[in-house]
């Protein structure tokens, strides 16, 4: 092993440790901005590892699409609506956490032993394309246009969803979007005094 594969290899086992930290720690915050924001390390150390394949429009895919767009859109959802709520203790929760960590560890020994015997050896003989961006681009605009499209429309939704559930004002017979509580006064600067017309 040489000093590169050396640092590469160092590097991988930090970014590694990094997404599952922080995926750890979207699922384990109580505070869901938090979540949000681990959710954007995750991306981001994701996008490390593409650089470290040498996958470098991937991840600046990965920057621009997930951490730009969609954990962005998130945060704005997650602050636009703002809702509190008092959560009431939820009985015999311990069947449904065992449960979530059944699931949770099986899916870990699915996906162990999918690893451990795939092969991955790289077939040398196939040629790769020249131009892998292009190629990606002719995809993108040709083949999956509409899953594209779509895709971006749902997010669209999603945002308006957002913004109509936190703005949402009084409507006769139906009362504001945080109940029980009276809302806040808007602010009111002091009107200054005004002077005498000569």
């Amino acid at each position: 092993m040489n000093l590169a594969e050396g640092v590469q290899f160092v590097s991988f086992i930090i970014l590694a440790v990094l997404v599952i930290g922080a995926a750890l720690g979207v699922v384990l915050f109580d505070k869901i901005v938090y979540s949000a924001f681990l959710l954007g390390g995750v991306f981001i150390s994701i996008a490390g590892i593409y650089l470290l394949q040498n996958a470098d429009f991937v991840a600046a895919a990965q920057i621009l699409v997930y951490v730009g767009a969609i954990n962005v859109l998130i945060l704005f959802a997650i602050m636009l609506v703002n809702k509190k709520e008092n959560y009431a203790p939820i009985p015999r929760r311990w069947i449904r956490k065992g449960s979530a960590a059944a699931v949770s560890i099986g899916l870990f020994v699915l996906l162990s032993i999918m690893l451990t015997r795939t092969h991955w050896s790289v077939d040398l003989s196939v040629a790769s394309p020249a131009l892998p961006i292009e190629t990606i681009g002719e995809h993108l605009f040709s083949d999956y246009l509409l899953p594209f499209e779509l895709a971006s429309v749902l997010l669209l939704m999603a945002l308006i969803g957002a913004v109509v559930l936190a703005r949402r004002e009084e409507i006769e017979g139906e009362t504001t979007a945080i109940v029980g509580e009276l809302p806040a006064p808007a602010l009111e600067l002091p009107e200054r005094p005004r002077e005498p017309v000569a």
